[in-house]
């Protein structure tokens, strides 16, 4: 999603030789150990087979590309030393990159790619005793669907740094740009769904964009920027490698750094260039929203007046100033579309167990105890949540990524999760070595090895579910 989104695309990267999409199987090699890799009906794939497999394959679905950031190969995991580390003891691990690299808005072509790649797994190398559905950010919401949608091929499901309800994330993003263009660009030409050419919508972007930074730098624009952070509940924690900011202003500088690169680039007008067209139309919407209610019931609305308090600005003027300003609907059939390919139905029958920073204002972590309660509502399964005291979207160590995914493979071999105190999970995630903590920040593009730091942790509420 975003600049943050851009940033991972790169960090994931991992590199692709080039793939042949003729036919509807490329490069195909023998089954057994090593590398399997090709093209099924154009949709890139790789396998990696152990020297000694036991049985369990984990599927991995990628998160939100963009074209100018994509991985030099098909990506198996968040960190190739999990890729590594997971080989070495005995997993096979397989994915498809989708059509068109998957860049985009890639949920519903992930669908089919997927399941064809499973078919084509069970066909050519053999039928997995167990599988593991793996999805991270965007990624999270096609894993989930997968084992929804085919509940006997999956045994488990692993979303990490998940959006699982991206009808309402795009709605979170309109919500923010509204609020900006509203109260701090009013005068500016930004289009903020149905942009008509790459060009326009770029520009478009880029204004929402300046508009967030030149805010910075008084009283008055921060405390509107943390209006506009806080009717989408957006943390204010950006970094992984600095402690969560306590001074007003530079809880609501980082809190912008979201509100900038998560929401005026990545799910900004450049990125709904592609969701509209797969879409066939406009899928948000801000017709019948109160956002007067939305920062009542934001976790940040004390943020919000002592940020109005010190610039000495009237906060009841700028709500009536959003409550006037013109709407933006919807198009039903646009609408309709994210719902089948993005939504959640709840409806898991398989142990569920998601990772999560606290401090995630690309995926805000509310949307995991609104899948949880989905599942709870029209699913059977069990579902446990993880979280990282940690800004950062997906800021998680591979350490943390192989334990995650071993406690999920341990619930399903066992029907327990064992135990899963953050003090034993920092110990266990600790005993790895250093190549293994080493952790991305997006807003830098750096790499450096961060102690583990999993929390006991109740997200404030997602403010705009579809459902």
């Amino acid at each position: 999603m975003r600049f943050v989104i851009k940033m991972l695309a790169a960090a994931v990267a991992v590199c692709l030789t080039a793939v042949s999409s003729g036919g509807a199987y490329a490069d195909e090699q023998p089954g057994g150990k090593g590398t399997h890799q090709g093209a099924i009906n154009g949709a890139p794939y790789r396998i990696e087979m152990p020297e000694r497999w036991n049985g369990t394959l984990v599927l991995y679905s990628h998160g939100y590309y963009l074209k100018d950031f994509l991985p030099e190969k098909v990506a198996l995991t968040v960190h190739d030393t999990t890729e590594s580390w997971l080989l070495r003891h005995g997993y096979a691990l397989a994915a498809s990159e989708y059509k068109n690299r998957g860049i985009g808005y890639a949920v519903e072509d992930a669908m089919t790619d997927q399941v064809a790649l499973l078919n084509h797994f069970q066909a050519k190398i053999g039928k997995p005793r167990r599988t593991i559905s793996y999805g991270m950010s965007q990624g999270a919401v096609i894993a989930a669907q997968l084992a929804e949608r085919h509940p006997h091929r999956f045994a488990g499901t692993a979303g990490f740094c998940s959006e699982v309800d991206t009808p309402g994330s795009w709605n979170t993003a309109l919500d923010i740009q509204f609020v900006v263009k509203t109260l701090l660009a009013p005068n500016a030409d930004i289009d903020l769904v149905r942009p008509t050419d790459p060009a326009t919508a770029a520009a478009h972007a880029e204004a929402l964009a300046a508009a967030v930074r030149d805010a910075r730098g008084s009283e008055e624009g921060r405390a509107r920027l943390a209006l506009a952070g806080a009717i989408a509940n957006i943390p204010t924690w950006f970094s992984p490698f600095e402690p969560e900011p306590k001074k007003l202003s530079e809880r609501i500088v980082a809190q912008s750094m979201w509100v900038e690169f998560a929401y005026g680039y990545g799910l900004g007008p450049t990125g709904r260039l592609d969701l509209e067209a797969r879409a066939g139309g406009n899928p948000s919407w801000n017709t019948g929203i109160d956002y007067r209610r939305q920062l009542a019931e934001s976790s940040r609305h004390d943020l919000v007046r002592e940020a109005y308090n010190a610039a000495d600005l009237d906060l009841d003027a700028d709500l009536d100033n959003l409550a006037g300003a013109e709407r933006i609907s919807a198009d039903p059939a646009a609408v309709a579309y994210t719902k089948q390919h993005g939504l959640v139905d709840g409806t898991a029958q398989t142990p569920t167990l998601t990772l999560h920073t606290t401090g995630d204002g690309g995926a805000v972590n509310g949307q995991v105890p609104w899948w949880a309660d989905q599942v709870e509502q029209h699913g059977n399964a069990e579902f446990r949540q993880l979280y990282l005291a940690r800004g950062g979207h997906c800021s998680y160590s591979a350490a943390e990524e192989i334990v995650s995914l071993l406690a999920l493979h341990r619930h399903i071999e066992t029907g327990r999760w064992g135990n899963l105190d953050p003090s034993r999970l920092d110990t266990v995630v600790g005993e790895f070595g250093p190549e293994y903590q080493k952790v991305l920040d997006f807003g830098t593009g750096q790499t450096k090895p961060v102690a583990p730091t999993f929390t006991e942790y109740t997200p404030p509420a997602f403010l705009r579910p579809t459902r």
